[in-house]
């Protein structure tokens, strides 16, 4: 009896990683076991960086906190610290937004927590 293969699941499974090397330079795009490798770490990559930016972006929240409380004669931590006692509800991600794109509200809630 001969030996069954499925060719046509492998074909497809070789075919669904291709497709998503595609744009790769040289051999990542077109040689089955280089594109496998390049898929493989990228989605190492993946997971490892959406850990990532999840840390930039707090660090960068913390920065534009900080530049906008600096202005208003305190500093981030001292801030942070006024809001917590005063039970404030408004997370570090808010906060900057408000920094950034709205500096009377954010200048009020400095006003409220002096």
């Amino acid at each position: 009896m001969p030996r069954s293969v499925n060719h046509v699941a492998s074909r497809a499974r070789r075919k669904k990683i291709l497709k998503e090397t595609r744009g790769n330079f040289l051999s990542r795009k077109n040689v089955w076991t280089v594109a496998k490798n390049t898929y493989e770490k990228g989605l190492t990559y993946a997971y490892r960086d959406r850990k990532t930016k999840k840390r930039n972006f707090r660090a960068l929240w913390i920065t534009r906190i900080n530049a906008a409380a600096r202005q208003h004669g305190l500093n981030y931590s001292q801030f942070m610290g006024k809001l917590a006692a005063q039970n404030v509800g408004l997370n570090r991600k808010v906060l900057a937004d408000l920094a950034m794109n709205n500096p009377q509200a954010f200048e009020a809630i400095v006003n409220s927590v002096k």
